[in-house]
């Protein structure tokens, strides 16, 4: 069966600039203190591993490699502070790409099957918002899985979705999500409820509010990296003010787990 895959590199300025050989060479350059050393490791000539780093210098913004003179080993090659910076974002970029392309593996050989894994991973949604998460823990019986997320700044929420869901998208510990809520689902509330039975209560501070003349979007925010928006009717708008302390109230059910 054919499978589906693909090669990653990153180019500037029209020119290739990263690829998996030319990171491996820069780390047994860190390793070895010496390109002449790096480059044997890699089975090259001296002249070729000098050539690929003078092109990504070239390229760079900042040199990639400079000499160190002198000391016990006689000086050498180390990597500059932006080198290492460099393969830092080649890694994790190429560890997103080996992810899009195992999901599109599943394809098979099927361009059917592959148009609706493309579907699914491109879909879109108009809810205000949508926060990069993380699955925590999973709580399942028969019917229902509760569905504990950790958001960006260690808020959890809680997310009831049905078991058969919760299986078909192979969710797991681990899994990184989106928790998708409508707007028109979260309610603010002044002070914490008593009553919080299958409800998520998030404490935050009032970021900004904008007003029409039929209602206003509030944002809530929960921690540094985490805004929840909502909307307030008429008769809710003199209730809040920018600054104040308030609470998120967001039913469990109300929560869309996404991937």
């Amino acid at each position: 069966m054919m499978k589906i895959d693909g090669r990653f590199w990153l180019t500037k300025d029209g020119h290739s600039f990263l690829g998996s050989g030319r990171i491996e060479l820069l780390n047994l350059i860190e390793k070895t203190g010496s390109i002449n050393a790096a480059a044997k490791e890699m089975k090259m000539s001296y002249k070729a591993a000098w050539e690929r780093i003078n092109s990504m210098n070239e390229l760079a913004d900042e040199p990639i490699i400079q000499r160190k003179v002198g000391g016990k080993g006689g000086g050498g090659t180390i990597l500059t502070p932006y080198a290492h910076e460099l393969i830092k974002t080649y890694d994790r970029l190429y560890e997103l790409h080996r992810q899009f392309i195992d999901r599109f593996s599943e394809a098979g050989d099927s361009p059917e099957l592959l148009a609706k894994i493309l579907n699914r991973t491109f879909l879109t949604t108009s809810a205000r918002n949508q926060i990069p998460s993380v699955i925590s823990k999973i709580s399942s019986d028969e019917l229902s899985s509760i569905i504990t997320i950790t958001l960006s700044g260690g808020t959890e929420l809680f997310s009831t979705i049905t078991a058969k869901s919760a299986n078909n998208m192979n969710l797991h510990v681990g899994s990184e999500i989106y928790a998708i809520i409508k707007s028109s689902d979260i309610k603010i509330l002044a002070s914490k409820p008593d009553n919080i039975e299958n409800l998520n209560i998030l404490e935050g501070t009032i970021e900004y509010i904008q007003s029409t003349k039929l209602n206003s979007e509030l944002a809530l925010r929960i921690n540094d990296k985490t805004l929840l928006i909502t909307l307030l009717n008429k008769e809710e708008m003199d209730s809040f003010n920018v600054g104040q302390k308030a609470y998120a109230s967001i039913a469990y059910n109300n929560i869309i787990v996404g991937l």
